[in-house]
């Protein structure tokens, strides 16, 4: 197990559940990033990638944007002594650009005080798409074609993935989705394609350790083929 990512779904819901705003959803979701975090780290889980912010959470009302923008910001100032301390890096995706100024100071603080950490490697997906990164990635594998003086037909997936932007990073093993929805919707869509997925029912800040660790005991039993025969010689499918 190199690489889990975590799909973070929940938090309105599990805010409407108790008569509460979405902001004190978000901010309870916030404390199980903290726990999540830290048994990532005391499994010795070296890559953890959350999805933090879609690009088409840009849409939801300006109050609930600022807000998310507003407690990414405390939230990256507050944790970043408890990453060094873990020997954590943090790392992000997306299209960071779109991020408001503060948070980008904040995010670019957060990752130079973090990157002599030798730990896991804890990304963020923040004004991620999977569909973007993807057309990002095509078009800068493209230029580079056009610069060496290629012909389109050499656009290769190796070239591709070279300009992701996990690249350099292996590709998730498990994805973890909470809260019921049985979906990736436009996280990690190319990384994912070998992807082990996983549903949990709980909203995210119900989410536990314990839920965690039922997680990685289900992937433990699941056996990977990569479309090759199974490893034990009974070939039940195509995946």
């Amino acid at each position: 197990m190199r690489h889990v990512g975590f799909i973070m779904d929940g938090n309105g819901r599990w805010a409407r559940r108790r008569g509460k705003s979405r902001t004190s959803g978000h901010q309870a979701g916030a404390e199980t990033v903290r726990r999540v975090v830290r048994h990532a780290v005391r499994l010795g889980i070296p890559y953890l990638t959350l999805y933090a912010f879609s690009t088409e959470n840009w849409s939801r009302p300006r109050l609930e944007v600022e807000a998310l923008m507003s407690l990414m910001e405390r939230f990256l100032g507050s944790e970043t002594p408890g990453l060094v301390e873990r020997g954590v890096r943090l790392a992000a995706i997306g299209d960071l650009a779109r991020l408001p100024a503060k948070v980008l100071k904040a995010l670019d603080r957060a990752r130079d005080a973090t990157a002599g950490g030798a730990g896991t490697v804890l990304t963020l997906a923040l004004s991620y798409g999977g569909r973007d990164e993807l057309v990002r990635a095509a078009r800068r594998a493209a230029e580079c074609l056009a610069a060496a003086g290629k012909p389109p037909h050499a656009l290769t997936a190796e070239a591709i993935g070279a300009n992701l932007d996990t690249a350099g990073m292996p590709d998730p093993d498990l994805i973890v989705r909470t809260a019921g929805e049985r979906r990736l919707s436009n996280f990690l869509i190319w990384q994912a394609a070998y992807a082990e997925l996983y549903w949990s029912d709980k909203t995210w800040p119900e989410f536990t350790e314990d839920d965690f660790d039922l997680a990685l005991a289900d992937y433990s039993v699941r056996v990977r083929k990569y479309g090759g025969p199974d490893p034990a010689g009974i070939d039940t499918g195509t995946k």
